[in-house]
């Protein structure tokens, strides 16, 4: 039996995704908890043109995220920490302190979550910090880290 699904399943396939089913499995479980419709001609042009609108969704996001991957990239981020005299820093820069940098010098308010630090950020200089917005949409950004004087 041939279903559309209206919620992604694990090991069955994606929203809006045409799949072929047992038709025990699709009548007592995928159509009652509303997880699939039949695989009518009708049904299949409104799966087809929902598609076809989350794709384009996608994409505008796609294009997005490349502009602010822009933006991030176009200079390192400053931030500045206290400093004993050794050059050390008092405790560690952490994933709040650098999506608050991004907030006030490049303008976007990215999530703490998407920032990871790969070393501990506790000397002066120059470091990396990888931001993730996706599988395809990860990249490193440059950070420098100055002492408060």
């Amino acid at each position: 039996m041939q279903v559309i699904l209206t919620k992604d399943i694990d090991n069955l396939g994606a929203k809006n995704e045409v799949v072929t089913v047992k038709p025990g499995y699709a009548r007592n479980f995928l159509l009652p908890n509303h997880m699939a419709l039949e695989a009518s001609p009708q049904n299949l042009k409104i799966a087809e043109q929902r598609q076809k609108a989350q794709n384009k969704k996608e994409l505008e996001m796609l294009k997005e995220i490349e502009k602010v991957k822009a933006k991030l990239l176009e200079s390192p981020l400053q931030l500045v920490a206290k400093t004993g005299t050794s050059g050390k820093i008092f405790g560690s820069i952490t994933t709040i302190q650098v999506a608050r940098a991004i907030k006030e010098q490049k303008g976007y308010e990215i999530d703490r979550k998407r920032i990871s630090i790969s070393d501990d950020l506790k000397e002066i200089g120059e470091h990396k910090i990888q931001l993730n917005f996706g599988e395809e949409n990860a990249f490193e950004m440059d950070v420098v880290i100055t002492g408060e004087e």
